[in-house]
């Protein structure tokens, strides 16, 4: 997909002021570990994440993306009654109806002349909100409009820990839960808008997506049989390798679509797992570990805010700066791959 005419105006984040490190969960588990004889600092050494943040009260995914919502707005150039479009692409949510980007819409005192939306798509909901929402701005529909993920991982981290010292589960069998225990919080929004509006915006300059349904089954999430708490069990191993597969496919495509090689991608941002899941994605793809930005060491994994969270923490730090190329490369359970290219 070529995008013509939409850029990036802002990009804000949000950082949660609590902090779980990952010695702190392994504390929590001390029974389990106790009881199956696992070493003490495994999660960290199988993931580098240190730590990852959640809030310190009750929020609701909505309150959390209106956070960002209202800094993102309060840098960009297009005021905030002006914006067309709201779309909430979170997998955490408020509720199933309404849309919790109805809530996130009042929080941020938008104009009712909105389409309010929600998109999900498990970790890609923010690049294919990017997407659609360029896909409008390029066709003439609306001039302008905000996309908006407020992630809060807290009640599903909390709900693993329990079924982990409730349930008598082997070594084998707690290896679905453990991606869980990676999941961290966050929140991030863009304004994006007409070239015309922001000129020396951020260009998105088009993207390519693979599927690859048949591995739908390696990561699943859903409310319990007794509709208490959200559970999620991952084959983490399996997981990690159909995704990189995936992703190298679609990396040829995109590639091709863009007309790039491999040195015309100055910044590599990708989704957020761990360590393993980037040295083997680097490797694959023939790329630079050193064109990399990453958050997972301090976030973990925030869902559909991770990848524009690292990204916006890159632009902050200045490694990504002004006429980069960009690569952003989503990979979420499905198995589905968004990847965009952007001049900076």
């Amino acid at each position: 997909m070529h995008i013509k005419s939409t850029v990036i105006d802002s990009l804000a984040h949000v950082v949660p002021p609590e902090v779980w490190t990952s010695t702190d969960i392994e504390e929590k588990l001390k029974p389990l570990y106790d009881r199956l004889h696992l070493p003490e600092g495994r999660l960290e050494l199988m993931t580098g994440i240190r730590e990852r943040r959640f809030w310190n009260h009750a929020i609701r995914p909505s309150e959390a993306s209106a956070e960002a919502g209202i800094k993102a707005l309060e840098k960009s150039k297009i005021p905030p009654d002006k914006i067309e479009v709201c779309i909430h692409c979170s997998v955490s949510r408020d509720m199933l109806e309404p849309a919790t980007a109805s809530f996130a819409h009042r929080l941020m005192g938008l104009s009712p002349n909105v389409q309010v939306m929600d998109v999900s798509n498990a970790c890609l909901g923010f690049l294919n909100s990017l997407t659609l929402l360029s896909a409008m701005i390029d066709s003439g529909q609306v001039r302008s409009g905000i996309v908006v993920s407020g992630e809060n991982g807290k009640p599903l981290l909390e709900r693993t820990i329990q079924l982990l010292l409730e349930r008598k589960l082997t070594r084998k069998t707690i290896k679905p839960y453990f991606a869980n225990l990676t999941i961290g919080a966050g929140a991030v929004a863009a304004v994006v808008c007409h070239e015309s509006l922001s000129p020396n915006g951020h260009r998105l300059l088009g993207g390519v997506c693979l599927a690859d349904t048949s591995n739908n089954d390696l990561c699943q999430g859903d409310s319990n049989a007794e509709g208490f708490g959200y559970e999620m069990q991952t084959d983490s191993e399996e997981m990690l390798h159909a995704g990189v597969s995936l992703a190298r496919r679609n990396w040829e495509s995109l590639k091709s679509e863009l007309n790039w090689q491999n040195d015309d991608a100055d910044r590599v941002i990708c989704h957020q797992v761990g360590s393993a899941h980037q040295k083997l994605l680097f490797d694959t793809l023939g790329l630079d570990l050193k064109k990399a930005y990453s958050s997972f060491q301090t976030f973990g994994n925030t869902g559909s805010a991770a990848l524009p969270i690292t990204l916006a923490k890159a632009e902050e730090g200045g490694f990504v700066k002004k006429g980069d190329q960009v690569a952003m490369l989503g990979i979420g359970s499905g198995l589905n791959c968004l990847m965009l290219g952007a001049e900076w």
